[in-house]
């Protein structure tokens, strides 16, 4: 199905781009999301004379990712969970609870945006963790997991 990107995706394309995805990918996820539209004549016609604030507030979104992200950057989370004696965690650290963690220091950040390349964390100590805040912006943190034995 081509469709026309309204928001820069990664992967598939930047805002204005007629991209040909699979149809389940458009119909289930692009298209209820926002993010994009059918490529029909009257939807091309109505983007061509909307791109101009389209573009505005992508650019303005951009500004404010990046203004989060140098606040942001360098930020260091303490967190701390049950653990045993050889230091390997009951439970682990999940992207929730880093948002979590974060929403209370007064950042705005979804579960959606922490990516943990290695996957959750199961032991103590310090470990790097990635934040992005748009396709654009990736911050990276610390997070530091103390044990508290039962």
């Amino acid at each position: 199905m081509q469709i026309i990107l309204l928001d820069k995706i990664v992967n598939v394309g930047a805002l204005g781009d007629i991209v040909k995805v699979k149809d389940g990918y458009a119909r289930n996820f692009l298209i209820p999301s926002g993010r994009a539209r059918r490529a029909t004549e009257t939807n091309k016609a109505e983007f061509a004379a909307k791109r101009a604030d389209l573009e505005k507030a992508a650019a303005a979104k951009l500004a404010e990712s990046q203004a989060q992200g140098e606040k942001l950057g360098g930020t260091a989370v303490k967190l701390t969970q049950k653990a045993g004696v050889d230091g390997r965690l009951f439970g682990s650290v999940t992207n929730g609870d880093i948002a979590e963690e974060l929403t209370k220091q007064g950042y705005k950040v979804a579960k959606s945006q922490v990516r943990m390349p290695n996957g959750p964390i199961k032991i103590v100590g310090d470990s790097t963790v990635s934040v992005a805040l748009h396709t654009d912006v990736v911050v990276d943190i610390t997070v530091t997991v103390y044990g508290e034995t039962a």
